[in-house]
């Protein structure tokens, strides 16, 4: 088959996956991005999470990661749920988290897609990621046309918003590419003015230390003080900059029952501040909300209590 059918057909079995939409991008070094992610470490903005100082050349090189490598698939699969489940008076979950853990939900459809293409053509080499390994994702979606790095630094896109996750096929198939869009954020700056801890310094850059989904899923040790009272009710992860991003009107709600809540959402205040290990087992056990821990998720809603004492 031609290059512009092999193009034509992962689009088209993206497309039957569910995935709303499908990039590509030549599998090339980042030029561009390697400064502004030097620039980024050196200032310190990873906080504690160190692993984003490893493996920096494959960040920015995809062919380290798969050899051969010729081009890179970018994805978006939508995760806005059909009802908000945010209360001021209870601990708020950031919506990626509603249902099953993305990483698996996604991977497997992602694999699947791998699977028919093979399927399809024959030997087509290659890997899927899913928010794993050293892939720099929001670059590779910009260049691939799927939307522009916003001033929150999240992806948007003018028909979806921003809730959906990332996801890339590295293989070593030839493929036409497409070309990056133009930033739509013009003047706006409502993600930098909603934020209550000051995580945007400046447009497109975020301090990920200061930002309050680092602050009670990636930091392991208790929050600082300087917090207090800025947390805006958020456990697991938070909202606060995509909720706001006029380009979220156009958020449609998904139709992946994986990402269903799964039991938490009728939770009273009382209930998440009694939660035992048992229920916290049982009621995230295929949620990315483990990743905290039960212990971190109680330090999270033990210090939005004291935010209230």
């Amino acid at each position: 088959m031609s290059t512009s059918n092999n193009t034509h057909l992962v689009k088209s079995l993206a497309s039957e996956l569910g995935f709303s939409f499908c990039g590509i991008s030549k599998a090339q070094f980042l030029e561009e991005e390697e400064p502004r992610l030097e620039e980024w470490l050196k200032r310190g903005y990873q906080g504690k999470m160190g692993y984003l100082e490893n493996h920096f050349d494959k960040r920015l090189d995809p062919t380290k990661l798969v050899p051969g490598a010729k081009s890179v698939v970018s994805l978006i699969y939508n995760y806005y749920p059909q009802k908000t489940h945010q209360s001021d008076d209870q601990p708020k979950i950031a919506k990626y988290a509603y249902g099953q853990d993305y990483h698996f939900a996604v991977k497997d459809k992602l694999k699947e897609l791998m699977h028919r293409l093979q399927e399809q053509l024959g030997a087509v080499e290659g890997r899927v990621f899913v928010d794993s390994a050293p892939v720099h994702e929001r670059a590779w979606a910009a260049k691939s046309g799927l939307g522009w790095v916003g001033k929150n630094s999240l992806l948007l896109n003018r028909e979806v918003g921003s809730f959906f996750f990332l996801a890339e096929l590295i293989i070593d198939l030839e493929l036409e590419a497409d070309g990056p869009m133009k930033d739509y954020c013009g003047t706006c700056t409502a993600c930098q003015d909603a934020c209550p801890t000051n995580a945007i310094p400046e447009p497109y850059v975020v301090d990920g230390s200061r930002c309050i989904s680092y602050l009670t899923i990636e930091l392991k040790e208790e929050i600082p003080s300087d917090f207090k009272d800025k947390m805006e009710g958020w456990a697991f992860g938070c909202d606060i900059c995509q909720d706001v991003c006029p380009w979220n009107r156009f958020s449609k709600p998904h139709q992946e029952p994986a990402f269903q809540p799964q039991g938490w959402e009728d939770f009273s205040k009382q209930d998440w501040e009694e939660m035992t290990e048992e229920v916290f087992r049982k009621v995230f056990k295929k949620s990315a909300v483990k990743r905290t821990k039960y212990a971190g998720l109680k330090r999270n809603i033990d210090f939005l209590s004291s935010d209230q004492d």
